[in-house]
């Protein structure tokens, strides 16, 4: 005859082994999760402050050259003499898009573009609560590029400018001061040397012509 025993006390403390099993693997599994999580909104944090810098030098450059190609065609023109035209063509990515200009310089108003001219462009990015133009340091938003044409039209435009901005403790005035959205993805710069006709700078956003007279001695 076969007797079969059942040993209801070692079923019981496998069941309550494998039970402290399962809830230390909870644990533990609990535990990575939150460790991931952590990794990850490090990880993704790190990589947004990067992006914002990233765009802030791109930003950075864009109105660096594109107040290179102003003086360099203003340049071009002085050199040649009265009656000389010339054309540069640009192309603006991030400059005319307002999103970029808030993100990668933590502005809280409207961004402008601030273009005004002394013995060279300057492009600044400002916007509606601080209108102060900074060339240098960790806060810059202005870029500044030589012109041979060596003028000062930051205090006395001759004409009534577009408005003004705080530049070295002093308020100068605005050639130009646009929205981000008036500026045209191609630009074309024309300059001019019509004797008689005056400094001007006029922004045509139909045509996407950025139109500049020059007259020294005008």
């Amino acid at each position: 005859m076969l007797n079969i025993v059942l040993d209801s006390n070692n079923s019981g403390s496998e069941n309550m082994g494998r039970a402290q099993i399962s809830l230390e693997f909870v644990l533990i599994f609990g535990i990575m999760l939150i460790l991931l999580a952590y990794s990850v909104n490090n990880v993704t944090f790190t990589q947004n402050s990067q992006t914002v810098g990233t765009l802030k030098v791109q930003v950075s450059l864009e109105a660096k050259n594109f107040a290179n190609s102003i003086s360099d065609t203003i340049s071009q023109v002085y050199a040649q003499g009265p009656g000389s035209k010339a054309t540069t063509y640009v192309t603006l990515k991030y400059l005319n898009d307002e999103n970029y200009l808030k993100k990668s310089f933590n502005l809280s108003g409207n961004p402008e573009i601030f273009i005004t001219y002394l013995n060279g462009t300057y492009v600044g990015i400002i916007d509606t609560t601080n209108n102060t133009l900074v060339t240098s340091g960790i806060a810059k938003n202005t870029f500044w590029s030589q012109s041979l044409y060596r003028t000062n039209l930051m205090v006395s435009t001759g004409f009534t400018p577009s408005g003004t901005a705080i530049y070295d403790g002093s308020t100068v005035n605005g050639l130009l001061i646009v929205n981000p959205s008036q500026l045209p993805k191609n630009l074309v710069i024309v300059v001019e040397w019509v004797p008689g006709n005056g400094n001007t700078w006029t922004l045509d956003i139909t045509t996407g012509e950025l139109r500049i007279n020059i007259d020294p001695g005008g």
